[in-house]
């Protein structure tokens, strides 16, 4: 006989379609709606972004010269690691003490953005509903795409700052219109045509391929967790439990290597597209 409880439980489509809802200020009228804004990504946004320079302020803070502490030591490695690859890829030495620890801090804010699937993937939203009374809530903040293009808008934004500041507001525009195919008057058009698509596909890829990579990943958390609520006393229910206790550690553990992978190709390309910026066509 079927309970009362089974009778209204989700269908996995349905659990899925809810777990994909965000908090939102207003109902999304189109597929691009500029004023709707996801605050359950802007919140974990934001307050990750806090817990990163605190992070860092505390490492810094409580940084001794004898003995460092295993915190200490961590950071330290993630620092030396981060100038280095600044070193390899941004010549100035100037721009670089500007350059190196923005990467560090866009590596530790996407790091722990990406940490936020690590969760059980009922247990914010669960907590959510039951104190606030809120029906949706995502918390995966690059798993939502108007973070990832935010996050590489602000790459392109760097990117055109050390472009004048290096070449001149002169220099920077005449390179627009005189690479890659030569300083030839008839050919600027053409030239100018390549630089902009050459923005506008970096700023997109890097913003698409963070985003693809965690909406992926919440996905198939999403899938394991389906397998966990589908078990019963039966033989395949059981079977379905053990299941879900396999694959979610295998891909728990496997995950954990994505969301750093992810959070050091952001910090590389970012470092990369800055260094571009410095080299003169």
């Amino acid at each position: 006989m079927t309970t009362e409880g089974q009778e209204h439980a989700p269908s996995a489509g349905e659990y899925i379609i809810h777990h994909l809802h965000h908090l939102q200020n207003k109902h999304q009228e189109g597929v691009v709606d500029f004023s709707v804004i996801n605050l359950d990504s802007l919140f974990f946004t934001v307050l990750l972004g806090a817990v990163g320079c605190w992070l860092l302020w505390l490492a810094a803070r409580k940084a001794t010269s004898g003995r460092p502490g295993r915190f200490q030591a961590a950071v330290e490695i993630l620092v030396e690691m981060v100038d280095s690859q600044a070193k390899g890829i941004v010549h100035n030495a100037q721009s670089r003490r500007m350059v190196a620890p923005l990467a560090l801090t866009v590596f530790v804010w996407i790091f722990l953005l990406n940490a936020m699937d690590m969760l059980p993937v009922d247990l914010l939203p669960w907590v959510n509903e039951h104190t606030l009374g809120l029906p949706y809530l995502r918390v995966v903040p690059t798993a939502d795409l108007s973070i990832t293009m935010g996050l590489s808008l602000g790459v392109l934004l760097v990117c055109l700052f050390y472009n004048v500041k290096i070449k001149g507001a002169g220099g920077w525009v005449h390179e627009l219109f005189s690479a890659p195919f030569g300083d030839k008057w008839f050919l600027y058009p053409v030239n100018f045509a390549m630089q902009l698509i050459e923005f506008v596909a970096k700023t997109v890829s890097h913003g698409m391929r963070l985003f693809g990579n965690m909406y992926a990943g919440e996905l198939i958390f999403m899938l394991i967790a389906l397998l966990g609520g589908a078990w019963s006393l039966s033989g395949t229910g059981v079977a379905l439990f053990l299941l879900h206790l396999l694959a979610g550690s295998v891909w728990t553990i496997f995950h954990i290597l994505i969301i750093t992978l992810q959070a050091f190709v952001f910090m590389m390309l970012t470092l990369v597209y800055v260094g571009q910026a410095h080299d003169h066509h």
